[in-house]
């Protein structure tokens, strides 16, 4: 029987709570069998972004923080391809990879919007079902491809950056990220 994977990319810088109710979420929803984290190791979107920590240490800490999770993964795939990671050339790869499963993109409603602006979003949308959920200030109105599905997901206030100011600042970022993380964000961003 062919398994059903959703790809959630990201930088994951950190990973945090939000992502990962996200996903749990997702994965009933859509009736995924596993979620795989994708950790990018650069983002197209965010070339400049100077904050970004070691692709090693983000890798580590999304594998620690998914460790208890059934059925999510945080998956250094990326690392392997060529630079910048494209999503259509990492589903081109999975779907080569691994024939027996059959891969879904999982994005936000910010980047649905922007969909058009991607590399090869027609390669995409021919060959991969894609699950969208709900960003805050971004509505999805009319009609989507029979390939999109929308799922009605909680919003999740928690952002990466507010948990990297925090650590910086030496403020508290409790039950933002997984607590088994909580020491390595306070190494990885904190002064």
């Amino acid at each position: 029987m062919t398994q059903t994977t959703g790809i959630f990319g990201g930088s994951f810088n950190p990973i945090h709570m939000g992502h990962i109710q996200l996903a749990r979420q997702i994965m009933r929803q859509a009736g995924l069998d596993e979620v795989w984290f994708m950790v990018s190791p650069l983002n197209p979107f965010k070339k400049g972004s100077i904050d970004l920590i070691d692709d090693q240490q983000r890798l580590l800490m999304a594998r620690r923080a998914l460790a208890a999770e059934p059925g999510m993964v945080a998956s250094d795939y990326e690392f392997h391809l060529p630079k910048p990671s494209y999503t259509w050339r990492t589903l081109q790869h999975l779907a080569q990879t691994y024939p027996d499963r059959q891969f879904a993109l999982i994005i936000g409603a910010d980047n649905w919007l922007a969909f058009d602006r991607w590399a090869e979003p027609d390669y995409i949308l021919s060959h991969f079902p894609i699950i969208v959920y709900p960003r805050e200030g971004y509505a999805i109105n009319g009609q989507l491809p029979p390939q999109v599905r929308l799922v009605n997901t909680e919003l999740y206030p928690v952002s990466s950056t507010e948990i990297r100011r925090r650590a910086k600042d030496g403020e508290p970022f409790n039950d933002m990220v997984p607590k088994c993380i909580e020491p390595l964000v306070r190494a990885y961003y904190g002064r």
